[in-house]
């Protein structure tokens, strides 16, 4: 019999990348590389044309998990984490290595995988459970359970194209979990639900490990759930396993690099496909920049960004969060008002003024986003880390304690008792 649930052996995959040379900005451009798209077709084949980048998102990554281990995977984005689990999920393949799994697997990776969008609720429950490889008595034996924690049984009879992403990762986690798998694996999406099923999920992991004895691999940027729900951390780094720890050890040598790499001003690169995108970004402090500040100073972002199509409307937001990934407070122009540029423009700068957000001393994490009116084209997540230091706001010669991330300015009033 095998003492491992789960066996990864020098898992590295390489994605090869093609750069354009350029890409069409007007209309005549669009017609000249439709003619020519025969020939391109063969400078490609050829190498000319567009430059190839070769990138290892995976490289020599090893370990093993023991039947009922609950392992925490952590790391920036674009660490390799969801790049793992879809080699552990069969989903993609590796290019070299190998990993093998003992036990039926199920896999929550991205709102709505495995569902098929035009059958129903009912249906894409059993389904999933066939996919697994569960008769349809044991799909029976859960079914009610199921809807019960999924919380969607008025629409069960409606086909899944039709539900919110909420509604998608609720159904998509009580499949998962409640199927009896030996391994469930989760990835990011439960951030989709609210913060009250998101407790529910993590209580139900915790429960499908100690109880069940099933073996969980769970990536999340918030640490204080990794904690919580992990006995063990795996830190992935550039692709690379960093460290292999408990999870108290690697979440705080995690959370120590992060601060170590806090920056007031970042550079980034086009992502593949966006047609705007930020070209740098900074922090400011009472008008300077800076990464860190004392309590009660005045926060802002300001972003450089280009587009391929000149614009007047981009769409800019951000996420504002504890180190530990706890999410304190978010802001976006696409649903307030906001300003416009007079003409469109094919670069720009755009700057939030936050105020002075009443947050306690620590260090606190921002995530970026950029688009246009139709999508969102730009996201760069956990880019900037900066710190609040101790200051006695009002002169009492004390630091009110740190309750929870924020304080909150509040006017008190007294008055007597009428008789």
């Amino acid at each position: 019999m095998t003492t491992s649930a789960i066996k990864v052996e020098g898992i590295g995959k390489l994605y090869r990348l093609e750069h354009a040379a350029k890409r069409s900005t007007t209309f005549r451009d669009a017609l000249t590389r439709m003619a020519s798209a025969p020939l391109r077709r063969f400078q490609r084949l050829s190498g000319s044309e567009a430059t190839l980048e070769d990138f290892w998102a995976l490289q020599d990554v090893s370990f093993d998990v023991k039947p009922g281990e609950v392992v925490g995977i952590i790391g920036r984005n674009g660490a390799g984490k969801s790049t793992l689990l879809k080699v552990l999920s069969r989903i993609v393949e590796p290019t070299c290595g190998q990993a093998t799994m003992w036990g039926r697997v199920a896999s929550l990776l991205e709102v709505g995988t495995g569902f098929h969008p035009e059958l129903t609720g009912r249906e894409n429950i059993y389904l999933n459970g066939s996919i697994l490889g569960m008769r349809k008595r044991e799909i029976d034996a859960q079914f009610d359970a199921i809807v019960d924690f999924s919380e969607i049984e008025r629409f069960l009879d409606t086909p899944v194209k039709r539900y919110s992403s909420g509604m998608y990762v609720r159904l998509a986690f009580a499949v998962a979990a409640h199927l009896n798998p030996e391994i469930l694996i989760v990835d990011e999406v439960l951030a989709v639900g609210d913060a009250e099923f998101q407790k529910k999920c993590l209580g139900k992991m915790q429960e499908v490990s100690a109880g069940g004895g099933r073996t969980v691999l769970f990536v999340s940027h918030n640490m204080a759930a990794v904690r919580g729900l992990c006995s063990r951390g795996i830190w992935l780094k550039s692709g690379r396993v960093a460290m292999d720890e408990t999870a108290e050890h690697v979440v705080q040598a995690y959370l120590e690099g992060t601060a170590a790499m806090a920056s007031a001003s970042v550079e980034f690169k086009r992502p593949n496909g966006a047609s705007i995108w930020m070209k740098h970004a900074e922090l400011g402090f009472d008008g300077v920049p800076a990464t860190a500040a004392s309590m009660g100073a005045e926060i802002s972002i300001s972003v450089d960004f280009e587009t391929d199509i000149p614009i007047r409307h981009p769409r800019f937001g951000y996420v504002l969060q504890t180190l530990e990934g706890e999410k304190l407070f978010n802001s976006n122009n696409r649903y307030q008002p906001s300003p416009e540029f007079a003409d469109p423009v094919s670069q720009g700068s755009i700057v939030c003024k936050l105020g002075a957000p009443p947050l306690m001393p620590g260090r606190y994490v921002v995530s970026l986003w950029l688009g246009d009116l139709s999508s969102d084209q730009h996201v760069e997540l956990e880019s900037m880390t900066f710190e609040i230091l101790e200051k006695d706001l009002w002169g009492f010669g004390q630091i009110p304690p740190r309750a929870t991330p924020m304080w909150w300015p509040t006017t008190y009033e007294f008055q007597k008792a009428s008789k």
